[in-house]
C-alpha cells in the first residue's frame, strides 16, 4: 500500500550508517514513521530537521509495517530561525511533544494546522509565543483531556476567574480559591483569567500558562514514565525564565 500527503517531520533517528526512522505528522493519517534510506548522509541531513514541511509519501506491504519515506522537502522553518534561541527552542518543545504525546497513525487535524500555523507565525514578527501555548491548551481538548475554563467550579461565576484546579482542570474565582492558593494554579490572561495578582508580564503570564498545560500533559501523557514531557519543551521554558529575569520589560516578540 501506498499514499502521499504533506507532513511535518516531528523527529529522526539513526538508523544504520546512512539510515534515519523519521516520525511525520499528517492532516489526515496523523503521526506516522517509516524508514528514510540513505537520508543520515551529510548531504541530505539538513532537509530532514524537526519543523520541515516535506511532500511524504509512505509505501509498506502491509499496513502495520514500518514502511519506506520518499521525501520532497519543502519549507525548512527551523532554518528561519536559527539565530533566535528562544524561538527555536519553542519550535523544538512542540515538534517534541507532538511526537511524545500523540498516539500513531490516528488523525488529529486541529493539531496539524495548529502546529503549521505555528511554524508559520514563528518564521514572522507575530504572536507566536502565546500561539505556542494555546496549541498546547488544543492538544489537550483534542486527546480528550480539555479543560473546563469558561465558569468557576465552586460558584458558576465567569468573571474574575483566577486559578484552575490541578485535579479537575476547572477554573476557580478569586473568591472561591483565597484559602487555597497555594494549591491552585494560575489561570493567565492569555487564557480568560485574571492573571498574578502582581508583577504581571506577558512573559510571566506565557510561563504561568505553560506550567498549566505543563501539569495536565504530564498527568496524561506516559504518566507512568519518570519524565512525561520532552526535554525539549523543559529547556524552552527555563530559557524564557531567564530572559524574564535579565530583561524584566522586555517582549518575547521583538
Amino acid at each position: 500500500m501506498e499514499w502521499t500527503e504533506p507532513g511535518i517531520i516531528l523527529g529522526a533517528r539513526r538508523h544504520g550508517e546512512t539510515s534515519l526512522v523519521i516520525s511525520i505528522l499528517t492532516r489526515e493519517r496523523g503521526r506516522n514513521k517509516g524508514l528514510a534510506r540513505g537520508a543520515a548522509r551529510s548531504r541530505g541531513r539538513g532537509a530532514m530537521e524537526p519543523g520541515t514541511l516535506v511532500d511524504a509519501t509512505w509505501s509498506a506491504r502491509l499496513q502495520d509495517h514500518l514502511g519506506l519515506w520518499r521525501l520532497d522537502a519543502g519549507t525548512a522553518y527551523a532554518a528561519l530561525v536559527l539565530e533566535d534561541p528562544l524561538r527555536l527552542g519553542c519550535l523544538e518543545a512542540a515538534t517534541d511533544l507532538a511526537d511524545a504525546a500523540l498516539p500513531e497513525r490516528q488523525a488529529y487535524s486541529g493539531v496539524f494546522d495548529g502546529l503549521l500555523a505555528l511554524l508559520e507565525a514563528l518564521g514572522r514578527d507575530d504572536s507566536w509565543a502565546s500561539l505556542h501555548l494555546r496549541w498546547e491548551l488544543d492538544l489537550l481538548t483534542s486527546l480528550g483531556y480539555g479543560l473546563d475554563l469558561s465558569a468557576c467550579a465552586v460558584t458558576g461565576m465567569t468573571g474574575d476567574l483566577a486559578y484552575v484546579s490541578p485535579r479537575t482542570g476547572r477554573a476557580v474565582s478569586t473568591a472561591a480559591g483565597e484559602g487555597y492558593r497555594d494549591r491552585l494554579l494560575v489561570l493567565p490572561r492569555l487564557l480568560g483569567g485574571t492573571g498574578r495578582a502582581s508583577g504581571w508580564s506577558q512573559g510571566l503570564d506565557l510561563i504561568d500558562g505553560l506550567r498549566l498545560t505543563g501539569h495536565f500533559l504530564s498527568r496524561h501523557i506516559h504518566p507512568d514514565a519518570e519524565t512525561a514531557l520532552p526535554g525539549s519543551r523543559t529547556r524552552y521554558i527555563d530559557r524564557m525564565t531567564r530572559l524574564m529575569a535579565s530583561s524584566p520589560g522586555s517582549s518575547l516578540q521583538d
